[in-house]
């Protein structure tokens, strides 16, 4: 049984440094997000920031600032950057502020205290002014260095959008709970969404409660040396891809350290 906010403190928060990172930034850091999470009527059950600092100088914020945190079993996560570590922590605070609202008004709807979001509570709209910058790293260098396979969570639209803004991803891969078809969401433009699908099913089988517009191009069948091609001549942060094996929905994208990171479906 889960106990309520006020039977359960918050636990010590875990700060990691990487990087030339002054000793105070991690005391500023554990304060600022202990002052958000000391806002929130859910039990915290874990807490960690991550502080890096990278050694390019040309990179214009190098400073980059991640909280993961467990809320009454609920993993939220907050991600910005900033020119110096204060910078990075105070933006930290305010997106991930932001992210435990979401939270909460998720719940209250779910036990039928408030309506549902409505399309404009879903997301905010300076989601790319923060984002770390992509290390400049020559495409020769640059390799698969992460591979995450797990089983896609089968879901609406509206609960994939929630699922993107509460962990402050860039992408969202899951599969439709309507179509069955492995799809990825994401941001498109300053108000809404896009989804694209394996197999594109343009009209949606329910109501969607966030502004989504659905893409009627299937995936294309690639393998992951294909994606890589793809992913350079296009110049986006990720691709959405039929594996050519599988036929599963795959997406490989640039990670912040210049590599490539890959996300695959459990068969």
């Amino acid at each position: 049984m889960k106990r309520s906010a006020s039977a359960l403190e918050i636990p010590e928060i875990q700060v990691e440094t990487r990087g030339q990172v002054p000793p105070d930034a991690a005391r500023y850091a554990r304060e600022k997000v202990q002052a958000v999470l000391g806002q929130t009527r859910e039990p915290i059950l874990f807490a960690r920031v991550k502080l890096t600092r990278t050694a390019n100088p040309a990179t214009e914020r190098p400073v980059i600032a991640q909280a993961n945190v467990d809320v009454n079993g609920r993993p939220a996560r907050a991600h910005t950057a900033g020119e110096t570590e204060t910078q990075a922590i105070d933006l930290l605070e305010e997106r991930l502020s932001g992210q435990l609202a979401r939270l909460a008004q998720h719940w209250e709807a779910r036990r039928g205290k408030t309506t549902a979001p409505g399309e404009h509570e879903w997301r905010h709209g300076d989601e790319p002014t923060y984002r770390p910058d992509y290390y400049p790293r020559p495409v020769e260098e640059r390799q698969v260095i992460r591979h995450k396979s797990f089983s896609l969570a089968r879901e609406t639209p509206d609960e994939a959008a929630f699922e993107l803004e509460s962990m402050d991803y860039g992408f969202h891969l899951f599969t439709d709970a309507d179509s069955g078809e492995d799809s990825v969401l994401y941001r498109a433009g300053p108000t809404g969404y896009r989804l694209a699908q394996v197999r594109p099913h343009p009209a949606p089988d329910r109501r969607v409660a966030v502004p989504l517009t659905v893409s009627d191009v299937p995936a294309p069948r690639l393998d992951v040396e294909g994606a890589k091609q793809r992913l350079e001549i296009a110049g986006l942060p990720f691709v959405f891809f039929a594996d050519a094996a599988t036929g599963r929905g795959n997406v490989l994208y640039h990670r912040y350290d210049g590599h490539y990171g890959l996300i695959t479906p459990v068969e």
